[in-house]
């Protein structure tokens, strides 16, 4: 007999489009299951992230909290620092299933602590600490090696390489050598490119930490917006991130924050029995 019954929540993030955008499981839980069943579960949801989120005043549960939680991210294969799509999609569970209203504080481990709101527009803004990359002067051979297309300048924050390109076809048509990038753990790879329709278009690949190619990743535009607010010369921006899903992320600088914002369409609402 299953001694754990948890509610599951699959919501398609950064698009406003069933089966676009990034899929990330959200696991609303009244206290933490073991890591041991959390990174059991995000296996066997094969999903780029699963989120379990926990009131930060347990006794109150969702229905009646401060509107803090701590939040905690799964790939299939470890957990991650930081993860902007499945906080997106976390966040449309709160606001759009649980009734939640108001500016959600998340309390995280690695990042500080994280501000969203959802806009009149519909869109889900989320507060970042900006983690603008910073050029460097040795690039790795297995950057190089790995990607199809060789970096005008390669830059890196905490979560990734940034290598940008000289065009956003580049960004469109490059391959990746899965092998070559493992070598880069703990870090993952993000090709970027200036954009046309777009302020500017990238592409990210983790293999080290969860997949191959992730569909959308909001947590490393907060290193892409700053990097590219600096070049472009603006505050506010539109990024697409450019993989077979696609997605479309709104990034502002403000101060020593990256507001990142999206919307959010709901795929599943289910039972975990565990």
């Amino acid at each position: 007999m299953s001694k754990l019954e948890l509610d599951i929540y699959v919501v398609d993030a950064f698009t406003d489009q069933q089966f676009k955008g990034n899929s990330a499981a959200v696991v609303p839980v009244t206290q933490w299951p073991s890591v041991e069943l959390m990174q059991s579960i995000a296996a066997e949801n094969n999903l780029s992230e699963t989120a379990f989120i926990v009131p930060v005043n347990q006794k109150l549960g969702y229905t009646s909290s401060s509107n803090q939680y701590q939040i905690r991210w799964f790939s299939p294969l470890t957990e991650i620092d930081f993860c902007g799509h499945a906080t997106l999609a976390a966040s449309f569970v709160l606001f759009n299933q649980l009734g939640v209203t108001g500016e959600i504080e998340y309390l995280t481990q690695e990042v500080g602590n994280l501000f969203v709101q959802q806009k009149q527009n519909g869109r889900i803004e989320m507060s970042f600490p900006n983690q603008k990359p910073d050029e460097i002067d040795d690039t790795p051979s297995a950057l190089l090696d790995g990607l199809s297309r060789l970096p005008v300048k390669v830059l890196r924050n905490r979560q990734a390489y940034v290598a940008v390109v000289a065009s956003e076809q580049d960004v469109f048509e490059v391959e990746y050598d899965s092998d070559q990038l493992k070598q880069l753990a703990p870090y993952d790879v993000v090709v970027t490119a200036k954009g046309s329709e777009y302020d500017f278009v990238s592409r990210y690949f983790w293999p080290a930490n969860g997949g191959d190619e992730d569909p959308v990743t909001g947590s490393i535009h907060t290193g892409l917006a700053p990097y590219w607010a600096e070049q472009l010369g603006k505050q506010n921006l539109v990024a697409l991130q450019a993989s077979k899903r696609s997605g479309v992320l709104h990034c502002q600088l403000v101060d020593d924050r990256v507001l990142v914002s999206g919307t959010g369409v709901l795929y599943l609402k289910g039972t975990i029995y565990v």
